[in-house]
C-alpha cells in the first residue's frame, strides 16, 4: 500500500499544481484522477492491476499531509496502513487510512473525502481524445536541452512547439524579446499546421518524473505526456495556452 501511495503523490502533488486526486477504484481497475488549480494539466491514472484496500469512489485531499505521512521515519518499514471505513445506508465507505508503526505506539489518521463531496468540490475535467499528429520519446539529452533553454529564458513562462521536416522545435519568445529555440526531436513523424504554445514549468515537472515516457501533440491545441512508473500509468494532458 506503501508504495502505491508514495508513487501517486510522487506524481501528482510532487507537481507542484495539484493537490487532490479522485480514485475510483473496483473489483478490475484503480484508477486516480486530478486537475491543476489553473487547469494547465489534467491527470488521469490507471494502476497496473486493481488495489483491493482502495475500492470505491472518494477523494484524496491535502496530499501535502499525505505525503509528510509517508515519509515520517516511524512509518518507512514494518508500518501498517490499512483503509477506515463507515457503514452507510447498508454499505461500508472508505473514509481514510490508518497509519500504525511497528511497535504499534505511534498513529496517525489521514480523511479521505466522501463521493459527495468530491461530486461538489473535486470536480474533474475529462480528456475526451483527439487524433495525435506527432508521438515519439523524449530522450534524457533534450529534456536536458529544455530545461537549459528555461533558464536561459527565465521570464518566458510558456513555449511554442514548431514541426520544420523531421524536426520539432521548441522556441522561447519572439522577434519583439529576448528569445531562444532548439531541436527538441530530429526524427518525429508528423506534421503540425498551427505553433501552439504550453507551460514550461509544468511541461519540465511531468518530464522529471520518474518512469517511461512518451509525448504527443495534437494539431487541436494538446500536448499529452505519458509516464509510466512500473507501478501506474498517469497521462497528463495540457491545453496549449495563449502566449
Amino acid at each position: 500500500m506503501r508504495d502505491y501511495l508514495l508513487d501517486l503523490v510522487s506524481h501528482t502533488y510532487d507537481l507542484g499544481c495539484i493537490d487532490a486526486v479522485k480514485i475510483t477504484g473496483s473489483d478490475t481497475e484503480t484508477t486516480i484522477d486530478g486537475l491543476a488549480e489553473d487547469r494547465s494539466v489534467v491527470v488521469a491514472g490507471k494502476i497496473h492491476g486493481p488495489v483491493p484496500e482502495l475500492l470505491g469512489l472518494f477523494g484524496m485531499p491535502n496530499l501535502d499531509k499525505l505525503k509528510i505521512l509517508l515519509n515520517l521515519q516511524e512509518y518507512r518499514e514494518n508500518a501498517v496502513i490499512s483503509v477506515t471505513k463507515q457503514n452507510r445506508n447498508g454499505a461500508d465507505i472508505p473514509v481514510g487510512l490508518h497509519f500504525t508503526n511497528t511497535a504499534g505506539d505511534f498513529k496517525n489518521d489521514y480523511r479521505f473525502m466522501t463521493a459527495e463531496v468530491v461530486a461538489e468540490k473535486l470536480k474533474t475535467a475529462k480528456f475526451l481524445g483527439t487524433r495525435w499528429e506527432i508521438e515519439f520519446e523524449p530522450t534524457v539529452a533534450s529534456v536536458q536541452r529544455l530545461k537549459m533553454q528555461a533558464q536561459a529564458n527565465s521570464d518566458m513562462p510558456t513555449f511554442r512547439v514548431i514541426a520544420e521536416g523531421a524536426g520539432l522545435k521548441f522556441a522561447f519568445g519572439d522577434h519583439s524579446t529576448h528569445a531562444g529555440e532548439f531541436v527538441f526531436d530530429s526524427g518525429v513523424t508528423g506534421k503540425l499546421k498551427k505553433s501552439w504554445s504550453f507551460p514550461v514549468a509544468q511541461v519540465i515537472s511531468i518530464l522529471n518524473l520518474a518512469g517511461d515516457r512518451k509525448m504527443r501533440i495534437s494539431d487541436d491545441g494538446a500536448m499529452q505526456i505519458t509516464v509510466d512508473s512500473g507501478l501506474t500509468k498517469y497521462d497528463y494532458t495540457l491545453p496549449a495556452q495563449s502566449k
